[in-house]
């Protein structure tokens, strides 16, 4: 048997299964979600799995790195390469925003996960165009209900949290006006 063919069939090492899992994106990878995918996963191989995968991106100069977020870790470009980000989806000056976007953006910023139907209801007004806006600046993201549910739920993403320079959603503002939402 050739040695190409052994390597196609044998399974990948564990820390390119949790890299693979991080490129995919979504929400931030929790050890508990990695342990669904990957059977007998400890919280110490997860650890060390991310800790040798970010060791390994320092020393090849990736533009990348893993960092903890929510209780959980994200591939995210290193700080000095946001440029090309800014560059593909528009920088801050370019992403202006109607009265009625920025609405729309808090509600779901506060309410995530939040259908449409629901951003609409709060604010008493059709919000399609602003929710389709704010997906096309990757201000959000749209999620897929769970299984039986046909209705789409919207989320904010890493570019959100960067734009507004937030660690994560715990860091949004909170004063009582904003908790009666």
């Amino acid at each position: 048997m050739s040695e190409a063919l052994e390597e196609s069939t044998a399974p990948p090492p564990l820390r390119r299964i949790v890299e693979a899992m991080l490129f995919v994106g979504g929400a931030p990878l929790t050890y508990e979600r990695a342990a669904e995918a990957v059977r007998g996963l400890t919280a110490e191989q997860f650890r060390e799995s991310v800790d040798s995968l970010n060791r390994d991106y320092r020393q090849q100069g990736r533009p990348y790195r893993i960092q903890p977020r929510e209780n959980g870790y994200e591939l995210m470009l290193q700080p000095r390469y946001r440029g090309v980000l800014d560059r593909l989806y528009g920088s801050t000056r370019e992403a202006r925003l109607s009265p009625a976007a920025l609405d729309v953006l808090a509600l779901v910023a506060y309410r995530q996960p939040i259908a449409r139907q629901e951003v609409e209801t709060l604010r008493g007004a059709e919000s399609g165009g602003a929710l389709r806006q704010l997906v096309r600046l990757g201000l959000i993201s749209v999620q897929r209900g769970e299984a039986g549910q046909r209705e789409v739920v919207y989320g904010t993403t890493s570019r959100f949290l960067a734009l507004f320079q937030l660690r994560s959603l715990d860091d949004l503002p909170r004063t009582q006006d904003l908790q009666k939402l």
